[in-house]
């Protein structure tokens, strides 16, 4: 039977959701006390692979299992994971769809605060005195809707069959007192750290040290910026990912808790 695990987890103390025999990572860790529960090892396939430090309070992975994962394996495997990886549901699913590639759409948030506080840390990416022109900030936004080719915005993008990702929504949204700010950007796909390297590029529009003509020069020109300036990973949420076939809203409320929803304006 394939089951399909939907989760959530931080990533402060993970080199991200991907296994890799040097580091710790998220997979590895569930799949070792997966194979603790049931007494066998299991593969498992994320919808995804977060950076290091990256969150994702909504993620999915797929993995084969005869057995049947009742209500005792699901409280067996949450209580031996730790307490920053959780277990939302586990959904049995007929024939074989695939958590990464049948996802069609995913909605990632990015979190700053420009003021010390040690309730944000490993959660929100502290930029101190950030003075951004919100206008200029918006008009660079707005442009992520007007091209594609996003291979200026990623690492190694040679490495990729191609570029194209179909952005559907970018916007910033700014706290009352305009001190914390949340990025929301939705697509079909993403490119290795481009979010992480857009918010980079558009905090230089917006601070004054990229103007938009040449931000927009790397689209037109399809130009890699000489200095990517990946935006700080603790900040970085996979927040949302969609099947046709599954469309789960996220469990946890973190997200609209902890960073109060109601403050957020749209710029």
């Amino acid at each position: 039977m394939r089951y399909f695990f939907h989760i959530g987890y931080r990533g402060l103390n993970y080199q991200g959701w991907q296994k890799n025999a040097l580091y710790n990572s998220v997979q590895k860790v569930i799949e070792d006390k997966i194979a603790q529960v049931l007494k066998f090892p299991v593969s498992i396939n994320g919808c995804g692979r977060t950076d290091a430090k990256v969150n994702a309070s909504q993620f999915f992975f797929h993995a084969d299992i005869d057995e049947d994962c009742d209500a005792t394996f699901f409280f067996r495997l949450n209580k031996s994971l730790p307490e920053d990886i959780a277990i939302f549901d586990i959904i049995p699913m007929v024939g074989l769809p695939h958590a990464r590639f049948d996802a069609v759409h995913r909605q990632y948030d990015y979190f700053i605060h420009t003021y010390k506080d040690p309730f944000l840390t490993g959660c929100s990416a502290q930029y101190l005195g950030l003075a951004m022109d919100l206008e200029k900030l918006k008009s660079a936004t707005a442009l992520l809707l007007k091209y594609n080719d996003y291979r200026p915005f990623c690492t190694s993008p040679d490495k990729n069959d191609y570029t194209v990702c179909h952005v559907s929504k970018a916007e910033w949204l700014i706290s009352s007192n305009e001190q914390r700010l949340r990025f929301q950007i939705s697509s079909n796909r993403f490119l290795s750290k481009m979010i992480r390297i857009l918010v980079g590029q558009l905090l230089k529009v917006g601070i004054g040290k990229l103007s938009l003509i040449e931000f927009e020069g790397y689209f037109i020109n399809q130009e890699t910026p000489k200095i990517l300036s990946p935006a700080h990973p603790q900040g970085l949420y996979l927040s949302k990912v969609s099947y046709p076939y599954l469309d789960m809203e996220p469990k946890s409320d973190f997200l609209n808790l902890n960073f109060e929803n109601s403050i957020w304006d749209k710029l």
